[in-house]
C-alpha cells in the first residue's frame, strides 16, 4: 500500500511526480491508482483500519493510566483535601483508604465505555483530514497535523465529554457512601445510577457540563500532541536512517514526549474543566480543621460558567498560578505514558490490519 494510506507519520515531503517517474524506470506495471495523490475516494477501509487501530490503543492506554488520572481528579477537585496535595503520597493514601478497583480505578466504566468510540472518531477524522490538507491542498505539514488535530478532537467529543463527566463525578465520589471524600458533594451508587440521578435532578444538559471547557483544553492539547508527534517521529525516523519502522523504544519515546509536553501546557484548561464538570447545584462546605470547633470553607468549586477565561481569573485569585497548575504532576505522567502506550499500540496494530488488508487484496486479485 501506498504511504498515503498508512496511519504512520509522514516522514518527509515527498514528490509524486518522482514517484511515478521512478515507477516508470523500474518497468513496473502499472498499477491501480493508489499513489500520494491518491484520487480514489472510494478506498475508505485503510482510515476504517486507523480507528480500529486507534479505539484499542486508547482503551489500553486509558485502562493503564486511570488510577493516576484519579489522583489528578482529587488534586483539582478536592483542593482543601491536603492529604491529596501531592501526587504519590495521594496515590497512596487514596490506595490505602479506599482500594486499587473502588478508589484508584472509580469511575473507569465510563472512562472505558467512551474510550473507544472517541479514540477511533479521533484517528479516522485526524488521518483523513491529514492526508486531504497535505496531499490535495498542498499545505504545511506541521499546520495540517495541528488543523487535524484540533478537527480530529472536535468528531470524538461527542463520545467523551459525557463519559467525562461521569468518570470526574465517580473519580471525586470514590464508592458509595465513602467517608473519605466528604465534600465532594456526590454519592451515587453506580454508573448507572449516576445517570439516572443526573438525567433526574439537573437535566440530560447536564452531560455536557463543561463542554465548552472540555474543548477548549482537549482541542490545542490534541493538536499540539500530534504537530510533536508527527515532528518528534520524523526526527527519530532520521535518527533510525530513514526507515519508518522504528524500534519499540523509539516509539515508546516519541508519544512520550508528545503526550507529556501537550499535557504540561494545556494543564490549567484542564483544572477549569475538572472544576466546572464536578460543580454542584449548591456551593459545598467542607471541614477545614479536625476540632471539635469547626471552620467551614467555601470551596471554589461552582466557577462562572460562562467565562473560560474569568473561571481561571477566579482560580488565579482564590489560588495562585499553583492553583492554575494544581495535578500538572499527575497529567504530565499521565498524558505520557497514556499518549506513548496508545500510540505504540496504534502503529502496532495498523500494521497488522494493514497486512491483513494486503493480503486480501492480494487473494482477491489472484482469483
Amino acid at each position: 500500500m501506498s504511504q498515503v494510506f498508512t496511519a504512520s507519520a509522514i516522514p518527509l515531503s515527498f514528490d509524486p511526480t518522482h514517484e511515478s517517474l521512478h515507477q516508470h524506470e523500474s518497468k513496473v506495471p502499472p498499477q491501480p491508482p493508489k499513489n500520494d495523490n491518491n484520487h480514489d475516494k472510494d478506498v475508505l477501509s485503510p482510515v476504517f483500519n486507523c480507528m480500529l487501530a486507534g479505539g484499542f490503543g486508547g482503551m489500553v492506554g486509558d485502562t493503564s493510566m486511570h488510577s493516576l488520572d484519579t489522583v489528578k481528579t482529587r488534586q483539582q477537585g478536592l483542593i482543601h483535601h491536603l492529604k491529596y496535595k501531592n501526587m504519590i503520597p495521594a496515590y497512596i493514601t487514596i490506595f490505602k483508604e479506599e482500594g486499587f478497583f473502588r478508589g484508584l480505578y472509580g469511575g473507569y466504566s465510563p472512562a472505558i465505555l467512551g474510550s473507544f468510540p472517541s479514540t477511533a472518531a479521533f484517528f479516522g477524522t485526524y488521518e483523513y483530514s491529514k492526508r486531504k490538507l497535505i496531499n490535495d491542498y498542498k499545505l504545511n505539514e506541521t499546520f495540517s497535523y495541528f488543523i487535524a488535530g484540533i478537527l480530529g478532537d472536535f468528531a470524538s467529543s461527542i463520545f467523551y465529554v459525557p463519559s467525562e463527566v461521569l468518570k470526574t463525578r465517580l473519580q471525586l465520589q470514590g464508592r458509595y457512601n465513602n467517608p473519605y471524600t466528604k465534600g465532594s458533594g456526590y454519592n451515587y451508587k453506580g454508573l448507572i445510577n449516576a445517570i439516572v440521578s443526573i438525567s433526574k435532578v439537573e437535566g440530560n444538559q447536564a452531560f455536557f457540563f463543561g463542554y465548552k471547557e472540555t474543548l477548549f483544553r482537549d482541542l490545542p492539547f490534541s493538536a499540539l500532541q500530534f504537530a510533536f508527534y508527527e515532528r518528534f517521529r520524523q526526527l527519530a525516523i532520521i535518527y533510525n536512517k530513514g526507515s519508518s519502522d522504528l524500534p519499540v523504544s523509539m516509539e515508546l519515546a516519541t508519544g512520550a514526549a508528545a503526550g507529556g509536553l501537550a499535557g504540561t501546557l494545556t494543564t490549567p484548561l484542564d483544572v477549569i474543566k475538572t472544576r466546572i464538570q464536578t460543580a454542584t447545584t449548591e456551593s459545598s462546605t467542607i471541614d477545614t480543621t479536625k476540632t471539635k470547633t469547626t471552620t467551614k470553607t467555601k470551596v471554589p468549586s461552582k466557577l462562572p460558567l460562562a467565562s473560560t477565561f474569568r473561571a481561571l481569573s477566579s482560580i488565579y485569585k482564590n489560588e495562585g498560578i499553583l492553583g492554575a497548575f494544581s495535578g500538572v504532576g499527575p497529567r504530565f505522567i499521565w498524558t505520557g505514558v497514556q499518549s506513548s502506550i496508545m500510540l505504540l499500540l496504534y502503529q502496532m496494530s495498523l500494521k497488522q490490519l494493514d497486512s491483513i488488508l494486503d493480503s486480501n487484496e492480494k487473494r482477491t486479485f489472484a482469483s
